[in-house]
């Protein structure tokens, strides 16, 4: 078992790992992509880089920095976190089990851009499955999405019902889906008679619901936080001066806290993100 999983291979995560293993704690970073730091990302007000610097490289860098310590880091995509007596990371690849969790991938997904769409979100259409299937008990539903997020949202999902109808708005289906009906086409619309949503409008027709569940793409440090209770404002989430959520050992660092969205403050949530985490792994 790991000390700390973090989630997250961007300049707060990677800060963090470091300090962490420092302290000689068992680290280990996983991490799918660069996010927002792109090779198209120009950075030319961090320390130390005069003329600037991509973020493909930035990111590059850091990774091998971290890597020259020992520390190991994964090129997987997360799909959900759970929380009984230690944390259980699960990715598309395996499972993997720590202590403690930061959640440092900055910012969450966009939202889906369909007409009524941002109309009944929280009316009928949720992204977490294992928040809010509570209420959907029996009901004939719908799941948005297409690859091992989906999938795993739709194991959630058959405990509640079996009137399952899977949209993947457009997108190729990436895993085996059995049993279930599967529409392809792109949505256009969102429908509902104005308190909840009630159907989806696709290219080719049109499909009655009673809940819309939404596991587009990769999920985001939101979606992994309110699956398992942490608090959330808007898109950021809640911590406090150790950047530690109200789960007991679960922490997040850098643009999923907000603030000001720079490279260095991400950095250095990192670092105040691992003293903390160092205070409690001692405990």
């Amino acid at each position: 078992m790991y000390d700390t999983i973090i989630i997250g291979k961007g300049p707060a995560g990677i800060s963090a790992a470091i300090y962490l293993k420092r302290s000689n704690k068992h680290v280990l970073v996983i991490g799918k992509d660069n996010g927002s730091l792109y090779d198209g990302v120009m950075i030319d007000n961090y320390y130390g880089f005069p003329g600037g610097i991509s973020g493909t490289e930035l990111i590059e860098r850091g990774v091998k920095q971290a890597t020259e310590f020992g520390i190991e880091v994964l090129q997987e995509e997360v799909i959900a976190i759970d929380k009984l007596d230690h944390f259980t990371v699960t990715t598309n690849k395996n499972t993997y089990e720590a202590k403690t969790v930061l959640l440092a991938t900055g910012k969450p997904r966009t939202t889906l851009r369909i007409k009524g769409f941002q109309q009944y979100r929280g009316k009928g259409i949720s992204f977490c499955v294992t928040c809010d299937g509570f209420f959907f008990r029996g009901k004939h539903l719908a799941l948005i999405g297409y690859n091992d997020f989906m999938l795993h949202e739709l194991k959630d999902m058959e405990f509640l019902t079996d009137k399952i109808t899977i949209f993947t708005n457009g997108n190729p289906l990436t895993v085996p889906v059995e049993g279930y009906p599967v529409v392809e086409d792109k949505i256009i619309e969102i429908t509902g008679d104005g308190e909840v949503a009630k159907s989806i409008l696709t290219e080719n027709g049109e499909y009655a619901i009673d809940g819309i569940f939404v596991a587009l793409g990769s999920p985001g440090a939101v979606d992994f936080a309110t699956r398992i209770g942490a608090l959330v404002e808007g898109s950021n989430l809640v911590v406090n001066e150790d950047f530690q959520t109200n789960i007991e050992g679960l922490f997040a660092a850098g643009d999923t806290v907000g603030g000001v969205l720079q490279v260095a403050k991400a950095a250095a949530d990192g670092m105040h993100a691992a003293i903390a985490l160092k205070k409690i792994l001692k405990k």
